[in-house]
């Protein structure tokens, strides 16, 4: 099979208690509490989560959508994305969460409904990490380069060096890892809010990336196949513009989908840049970003598995 760096097809959690996440805010630095009542803040959120899928679907993009569980309240069910990842080799993988009230996320009834429907050879769980504090959340930590078999990192609190190392060997990629901070100095919580992988170009904030050794190495690694280079600022991370996700539609279009926010963001010649490569897709989640602190990458989980 050709390793391809997209999927047209995607799941997503449809929150049933979204909110403000108190533990999760401990390590990211981009969630903000709103004066608005808990029924306002999952109205809004429910309404920017329905759009969106429409939006994908309208596009041409399978979308699968689970419903989030009111018992427990899980504030950040509607990023999946860091709790589970679907492979082209049939590899499903558990990942260990750093916050205690994000460990519910993971429900087995979702995992059937994947082996159900997806030609699934092996599950391989890691959440036996968390007893030893040990974390990497999913695609929220890795960006992986599919296409050459490369998967990059930035490591903090919720991305381990070793357990990023171990999924490398168990996909058999090679493992980047670095330090990533924001302006003040605090390590950027996931790497792909600073960083996003398309098929002949890659998005990403080298400012970020201190370490002029660990910015070089991390700059050659992607020059090698030939990825053009789309970086952007410290402020643009911010916006959320390093969030984004290449998907296919089920004619074979490419898209890049992004909150409204981030593409606002970006420059005319960014927007020129990426254009010549996919469609760009905005979408307006502001509730869902300012409250939950993730972006449109964050909400959707990508299923290489090809169906039964």
């Amino acid at each position: 099979m050709t390793p391809t760096q997209s999927t047209h097809s995607i799941f997503m959690v449809r929150p049933a208690a979204f909110g403000y996440n108190p533990q999760t805010a401990l390590t990211n630095s981009f969630q903000s509490e709103l004066a608005l009542a808990n029924e306002e803040i999952q109205r809004k959120a429910l309404a920017e989560f329905d759009a969106m899928v429409e939006i994908l679907r309208a596009k041409g993009v399978e979308v699968y959508v689970f419903h989030d569980t009111p018992i427990p309240p899980k504030p950040d069910a509607i990023f999946p994305n860091n709790w589970i990842s679907l492979h082209a080799d049939g590899k499903l993988i558990l990942y260990p969460m750093c916050t205690i009230n994000r460990r519910w996320e993971r429900r087995v009834e979702i995992i059937e409904e994947f082996k159900r429907k997806f030609s699934i050879k092996e599950v391989i769980d890691l959440s036996h990490y968390e007893s030893v504090n040990q974390f990497l959340e999913g695609t929220g930590s890795i960006i992986f380069d599919h296409v050459h078999r490369v998967a990059y990192a930035c490591l903090s609190p919720r991305t381990d060096r070793d357990l990023f190392v171990e999924v490398c060997k168990l996909l058999n990629y090679e493992p980047i890892y670095f330090h990533s901070v924001n302006a003040k100095g605090q390590a950027i919580y996931h790497t792909n809010v600073m960083m996003a992988m398309g098929d002949e170009y890659v998005v990403i904030c080298l400012e970020s990336i201190q370490d002029k050794h660990e910015c070089a190495h991390v700059e050659e690694k992607l020059r090698q196949p030939h990825h053009q280079f789309i970086t952007i600022s410290l402020d643009q991370v911010n916006h959320f513009a390093g969030n984004m996700l290449q998907l296919q539609t089920t004619s074979g279009n490419k898209i890049l989908v992004m909150s409204q926010r981030a593409y606002q963001s970006l420059s005319q010649l960014q927007i020129d840049q990426l254009s010549k490569f996919v469609e760009l897709v905005p979408i307006a989640i502001p509730t869902i970003e300012t409250i939950g602190g993730g972006s449109v990458r964050c909400m959707v989980g990508e299923v290489f598995i090809p169906n039964k």
